[in-house]
Parts: structure tokens; C-alpha cells; sequence
């Protein structure tokens, strides 16, 4: 004859002094009636699954990297945990919803990944374009702090220190790096022996080629300002086409 524990109607058998399923002592009154398949006795004040709970705030905090993962495993534990309790555990609802959750940020990666492959690249090209831009801007800038310089030290003339420059300019184009790129004077020359020097040239070429920008510009006294399509500062001061 089958019996079933009074307090949660596991089954047990006629050795079993304690029920398997919830530790209740068995009396002799748990006997039921032959073949009577006895339901599971909701548990007073059953406790909430901490599964369950874990699941759920893994769901909600997605943005963590890797955290929608354990959403799927606590869940999962958590609903067999809830279901072999016999009415000991509660939750299933949070159970289930972090399991959703989680299932739902997992189909949306490759959305994600499929608009980060066509973002990226365009916003990567996009700031090297503003980059150089601001490049541009920065070699005519430098150019009239020189003549203005050469005019306040007509003995000296032009400059090859970006620092003598500090004051026509700002302080970072004064430290030759900024906006992605390096900034240099180079090959100042005299006009005559003894005589001011009459020449220099400057170069801003990429930090990064393909990264912080892909073109290096070059000028000099003439104010004509040249560019290289490969970044480099030599090939622009050699080859470089006019902007």
C-alpha cells in the first residue's frame, strides 16, 4: 500500500522513518488509499528561491558584460530547484522571467554586432576626417605665427622651435602633438650667410596612420600647403601635391 508524507505528499515507503523529500518524520498515519497518486501540499511560508532572484537581476543588468549568461544558468537552476522543493521553494515566475531576459539579449547579439561592424569603421573614418581637418587648420595657423614671429625678430627671422611660438599659439599645438597628429619645424635656412633665416618648413603627419588620421600636409614660407595620401611627412615634403 503506497503512503504519502503529510506535509508536502512525496511518496515514501513502509522503512522510511523520515520523508525524502522534506525531512518530516513519517507516522503511521500517512498511509492513503491504494494507487491514489497524492498532490504536492503547498508549504506555509515557502521560502523565494534565491536562484530565481539572481536570475532575474543578471536579466535586468544585461549591459554587464557576460551577466545575461548567468540569467540562463540561474534560471535553469533555479526551476528544477523550485520543482523538485515540493512547495518548499517559490519563484518560478522570477525564474522564468530572468530566463527570458536572458534569452533575449542573447538572440540580440548579433544585431548588435552586425551595427557595430557598420558603425565602427564609419565612425573611425569620420574622426580621422575631422582630424585632419583640424590639421589643416593648424599648419595655416602655424604659418602666420611664423611671419608674425620673423616680423617681431627681423634679425633672427623665422623659427624652428615650436616653442618660440608659445605665444602666438595655443599650448598643446605649442607641444606639436594634437589632434591626432605631430606637428614639427624642420630645415630652417639663412637667406644669406649671417643674414635672418629666410626659410623653414612644417609638417603634420598622423600619430597613427589609418587611426588618428590617413593624409600628412606639409608647407613652408610660401604659405602653399601640400598633402600626401600615404601620411608620410617626407614623401609630402618631397612629393607632396597642393591641397
Amino acid at each position: 500500500m503506497a503512503s504519502f508524507c503529510e506535509g508536502c505528499g512525496n511518496s515514501v515507503s513502509t522503512d522510511d522513518k523520515f520523508c525524502r523529500a522534506c525531512g518530516r518524520v513519517v507516522s503511521d498515519g500517512s498511509a492513503a488509499m491504494p494507487g491514489a497518486s497524492a498532490p504536492p501540499v503547498p508549504v506555509a511560508n515557502a521560502e523565494t528561491s534565491g536562484k530565481a532572484i539572481a536570475s532575474l537581476i543578471c536579466g535586468l543588468l544585461f549591459f554587464i558584460p557576460l551577466l545575461f549568461i548567468g540569467a540562463i544558468v540561474f534560471g535553469h537552476m533555479a526551476l528544477s530547484e523550485i520543482r523538485k522543493s515540493a512547495g518548499r521553494l517559490k519563484g518560478e515566475g522570477i525564474a522564468m522571467a530572468g530566463l527570458v531576459l536572458g534569452y533575449i539579449w542573447i538572440a540580440g547579439i548579433p544585431i548588435i554586432l552586425i551595427v557595430a561592424a557598420i558603425a565602427i569603421p564609419n565612425l573611425l573614418r569620420a574622426r580621422m576626417a575631422a582630424n585632419e581637418s583640424s590639421a589643416v587648420a593648424a599648419v595655416r595657423t602655424l604659418n602666420t605665427a611664423e611671419e608674425a614671429y620673423a616680423q617681431d625678430h627681423p634679425q633672427a627671422g623665422y623659427t624652428c622651435s615650436l616653442a618660440d611660438l608659445n605665444r602666438l599659439i595655443d599650448s598643446t599645438l605649442a607641444g606639436g602633438r594634437k589632434y591626432g597628429y605631430v606637428f614639427e619645424l624642420k630645415d630652417c635656412a639663412a637667406g644669406a650667410e649671417g643674414a635672418a633665416i629666410a626659410k623653414y618648413r612644417v609638417v603634420a603627419y598622423p600619430m597613427t596612420v589609418n587611426q588618428t588620421g590617413m593624409r600628412a600636409f606639409c608647407s613652408d614660407e610660401s604659405d602653399v600647403i601640400k598633402v600626401d595620401a600615404s601620411g608620410s611627412a617626407q614623401g609630402c615634403l618631397e612629393n607632396g601635391s597642393v591641397l
